[in-house]
């Protein structure tokens, strides 16, 4: 990350929270929690609006799994946390005062005063840009906010808001968090690349595994059926694009000794503009992967033909 964003902590790595409540019950939570923690991990990305896709949930699940874990750890100084609102981009979600009652639920559940990072998760047209970023700069200057990112966005509509947060004197998106990986790569390479490094903005991107498709383990319709993943995976058409990608996959797993997962997060910490990418894990061994993945050190032949795969 340049300078002016605040250290992930000494693992190079953002834990996802969107499975706590969903495919994570609380205990399991805890445990992934309690490793992530004991492996150097310190900075972990949650939303208002997790789990809200599961039956029965009404959002804010995640959020409360990991605030009640900070708080009987004694942790939450040591933590750096990102949530975010507007998962849905519903129209007026980013008005000022939607975000600041958004912001207020999530420090509740949270049990927290402060977010260290702050997304708009999804963006929307009915707010004008004046008050979006309005809102937002006031969640800054109460201290309920330290940084501001944006989720999802598209590179217009970055720099539009970046621009007239610069212009108004206010603070800007500095954060970026969208999807990338080795079959998904249009959105991140080229515009994005550069906005980032016009001004400043860090990329955390998620979906660094496609829904999982880049664990290897689904390579036919007939892999998907009845897994929690299967509706991401076939909605993205990663399995109609990506079984080249998953060949050449095969052959650098062969070569290291690694684990699909780790070779595609390794890929992912090795392209330019990434502070960190963000990964979720659901039992010990899913973590003990992501936490090898970020370590390991791909040779420039074994990226070249994983990024000529992908394209």
């Amino acid at each position: 990350m340049a300078d002016s964003h605040p250290s992930i902590g000494g693992l190079p790595l953002v834990l996802g929270g969107n499975v706590f409540g969903w495919t994570c019950d609380r205990d399991q939570s805890f445990a992934v929690l309690d490793a992530f923690y004991e492996a150097g991990g310190r900075m972990i990305d949650t939303a208002e609006g997790y789990t809200s896709f599961v039956p029965g949930n009404v959002g804010g699940e995640s959020e409360t799994i990991l605030g009640e874990w900070m708080e009987l750890r004694g942790i939450r100084g040591d933590m750096l946390i990102g949530t975010k609102t507007n998962m849905f981009g519903t129209p007026g979600g980013l008005a000022p005062d939607k975000v600041a009652s958004a912001l207020e639920g999530s420090l509740n559940r949270l049990r927290s005063d402060y977010v260290d990072l702050y997304y708009a998760h999804r963006d929307e047209d009915a707010t004008t840009l004046d008050e979006i970023t309005a809102g937002f700069d006031a969640a800054i200057k109460a201290g309920k906010a330290r940084e501001l990112g944006a989720s999802n966005y598209t590179p217009e509509r970055l720099v539009a808001t970046i621009e007239a947060a610069r212009q108004a004197g206010r603070t800007p998106f500095t954060v970026l968090q969208n999807e990338y990986n080795l079959v998904e790569r249009s959105q991140f390479e080229g515009s994005f690349l550069e906005i980032c490094a016009k001004y400043g903005v860090a990329s955390m991107p998620y979906y660094g595994l496609a829904a999982g498709f880049l664990t290897g383990k689904y390579r036919t319709k007939a892999d998907l059926e009845g897994k929690s993943r299967a509706a991401s995976v076939e909605r993205a058409g990663y399995l109609e694009r990506g079984l080249p990608v998953l060949a050449a996959m095969d052959d650098v797993v062969s070569e290291t000794g690694a684990s699909h997962a780790q070779v595609a997060i390794a890929w992912l910490c090795a392209q330019p503009g990434i502070a960190a990418p963000i990964a979720s894990a659901t039992s010990l061994d899913q973590l003990a992967q992501l936490v090898a993945a970020v370590s390991l050190k791909l040779e420039p032949s074994q990226i070249e033909r994983l990024n000529r795969a992908g394209q």
